[in-house]
């Protein structure tokens, strides 16, 4: 019986990441490309690294997921109904369940991420 392994999530070099851009029906500013690396799915948790360049979108979560990230390099804006919030190094931050807004990439971005499906 094999036992669980601790998952490092740190350099991305030499793995390919999914690359996509945001739907075009959602897109407010640019047509910015992201790179995702998940590194981790268990269950209902993946994690990862992410990447993005500048640009804004509109973003839906569904009332089952969250995500919270860390961001490494760069700077985010998350714009909600109560405001905007800047996130940028060293600092993280929680999307809530249900979350509707747009999301900005104001310097091109990396971060770590930890996505939760509820299993509402």
């Amino acid at each position: 019986m094999s036992r669980p392994a601790i998952v490092r999530i740190a350099s991305t070099e030499g793995l390919a990441p999914v690359l996509d851009q945001p739907r075009e029906d959602r897109r407010v500013s640019g047509a910015p490309q992201r790179q995702t690396w998940t590194l981790h799915e268990a269950g209902p948790m993946s994690a990862g690294v992410w990447a993005c360049e500048v640009g804004r979108w509109r973003i839906v979560f569904p009332a089952d997921r969250q995500e919270y990230f860390h961001v490494l390099q760069g700077r985010v804006r998350l714009h909600g109904p109560d405001g905007a919030v800047d996130i940028g190094p060293g600092e993280g931050g929680v999307i809530p369940p249900g979350f509707e807004g747009e999301f900005e990439v104001l310097e091109p971005v990396r971060k770590h991420f930890v996505l939760v499906d509820l299993g509402g």
